[in-house]
């Protein structure tokens, strides 16, 4: 997947949130030998050491594996969201980190710019590779951009067939920003009984997951799914063999609500400091 900096990320990811301790590590590992060479973490799922000790324990050169991590609602003030990145960068035990995002808006501290400035330097000095933002609103994304001129490289936002973002899609079109997908499957939330996922599953002789994986993948969203179960993160990335036609994407698609996001995660009103 190409990125509007030059660099590129693996068209699926693997989510590490709730993944922590010995137990963690293990999990990423599993993933990490499984093929996953995106691991997505934060700040507050409290785990970059896990992530930079199981990129470790894995053997795997360092430019083959991609990590992300995010700056908490608490160091948006330019400087500290600088030093956040640093204190990430320490905790993962690299020197630059491929992927840094803004993990909320929280619009009513209204220092999101300060955080977007502060990832420009981080990218400028070479400490993070891609800059991007997470759960922004198109006014968000328009409002870093006329301030900065600096268009993030990704948004990384709720999206799964309840929720399929078709407003803000076309809008990271429009600006050259890619897509990556939280809670892809919708812990819980998808119907993954529905025709409109079990028919091209029978079709294809795939699971029902990997049918809602592969929509994520033709829409041209990154899929960010987490499993600690190395049966299941071999399946949940064996999704490129088959193709959606475009009347099956479209049937997945049109399972969304406009009540559909997992929980009250409006990024307008949504705060996580």
């Amino acid at each position: 997947m190409s990125l509007n900096d030059g660099n590129t990320l693996p068209v699926i990811g693997f989510g590490t949130g709730s993944l922590r301790g010995d137990d963690g590590i293990a999990a990423m590992v599993s993933a990490l030998e499984t093929g996953y060479r995106l691991l997505d973490s934060a700040v507050n799922y409290q785990n970059e050491h896990e992530v930079g000790e199981a990129l470790r324990r894995s053997g795997l050169p360092r430019e083959q594996v991609q990590v992300t991590t995010k700056i908490p609602g608490r160091f948006h003030e330019e400087e500290l969201a600088l030093q956040s990145v640093r204190d990430s960068a320490e905790r993962l035990g690299l020197e630059q980190i491929d992927l840094v995002l803004i993990h909320w808006p929280n619009p009513s501290q209204g220092r999101y710019v300060e955080a977007w400035r502060a990832l420009v330097r981080a990218q400028r000095d070479g400490l993070v590779r891609s800059i991007g933002v997470s759960n922004f609103t198109e006014q968000h994304l328009r409002r870093v951009i006329d301030e900065t001129g600096v268009v993030p490289a990704v948004n990384q936002v709720e999206l799964h067939p309840l929720f399929p973002q078709q407003q803000l899609r076309p809008v990271h079109e429009e600006l050259g920003i890619v897509t990556e997908s939280w809670s892809p499957l919708g812990k819980g939330t998808v119907p993954l009984d529905s025709p409109a996922i079990t028919q091209p599953a029978e079709a294809h002789g795939v699971t029902p997951t990997q049918v809602v994986l592969r929509w994520h993948t033709q829409l041209g969203a990154v899929p960010l799914p987490k499993s600690a179960n190395p049966a299941r993160q071999r399946q949940n990335i064996d999704v490129l063999g088959f193709t959606l036609t475009d009347e099956q994407v479209a049937a997945i698609t049109a399972m969304g609500r406009s009540d559909g996001r997992r929980f009250d995660g409006d990024p307008d009103v949504h705060e996580e400091m």
